[in-house]
């Protein structure tokens, strides 16, 4: 069920959410409005399946745009903050989540340095430059007046922390997504803006469907407490939670959306 968490303000809060044009990052973009907010919905290339994220978010009473832009590249980053400040106004919620696979996924001993740099570029440069641009203009808001705070959700994977040597590149950007949440947490704090990391499981999505029958497998095995795959609407549940304000005393925190694989068992 998605989350029901009203956001309380004297103007409907505004986020944009990377790679909202499908799989996780469209959940997260719905379950928003549905909490109140008006969204930037980011694409790279699909302009057909954002506008279809628009347009459920306007059914669902809420604002939203259509952005192109990669977050690799600091033209894209530029491009998706400053669509939103000219068709909102304001900005109260980042939500990191384009990512991209390792082309390939050629074992670490066969990976190449193209490969690498786009990854690191998309999964780990981008979201921590745009976190930084986005940082800025928060703490511009809040000087004047316009917002009381901000929120910097990145998300993350289990790849952080299991490895997948036929993956090294996004395993590696990943993992290195949890400093850059405690950095941006301890530097921002004192601005009332506050980051978190959302950690998702093996969800069901298109980036994992060549995978299927590999992870029902493992799941009827047992590789996790909650036997089943997890749904994009549940790794959204966890950002509306956090994007509402009701953790006001924590910053920095991991959640993880993974049917309990974190969990060490013997």
């Amino acid at each position: 069920m998605p989350a029901t968490i009203q956001v309380q303000s004297p103007q409907r809060p505004v986020g944009i959410v990377t790679g909202s044009s499908r799989g996780i990052g469209r959940a997260i973009a719905l379950a928003l409005a549905r909490a109140g907010y008006d969204v930037t919905v980011n694409y790279h290339s699909r302009r057909d399946a954002a506008e279809e994220v628009v347009s459920e978010i306007e059914k669902l009473g809420g604002r939203a745009i259509a952005v192109a832009a990669d977050v690799a590249t600091s033209t894209g980053r530029d491009a998706l903050t400053q669509a939103t400040l000219a068709s909102f106004g304001h900005l109260n919620l980042l939500v990191n989540n384009a990512g991209i696979t390792s082309p390939g996924r050629k074992d670490l001993l066969e990976a190449t340095e193209a490969s690498f740099d786009t990854v690191f570029a998309t999964n780990l440069k981008g979201p921590f430059f745009l976190a930084q641009q986005c940082a800025r203009e928060m703490i511009e808001l809040r000087s004047r007046g316009v917002i009381e705070r901000g929120t910097i959700v990145n998300v993350s994977s289990i790849s952080a922390y299991a490895a997948s040597t036929n993956r090294a590149d996004y395993c590696m950007a990943k993992a290195a997504m949890q400093m850059m949440t405690w950095l941006l947490a301890d530097r921002l704090a004192g601005d009332n803006i506050l980051v978190y990391e959302v950690c998702p499981g093996v969800i069901s999505s298109d980036m994992t469907a060549p995978v299927k029958e590999k992870y029902d497998k493992l799941f009827a095995e047992g590789l996790t407490p909650i036997r089943r795959w997890g749904e994009p609407e549940e790794v959204a549940d966890a950002v509306v939670m956090l994007a509402s304000g009701v953790l006001r005393y924590s910053t920095g925190q991991r959640i993880d959306v993974d049917g309990g694989f974190h969990i060490r068992r013997v």
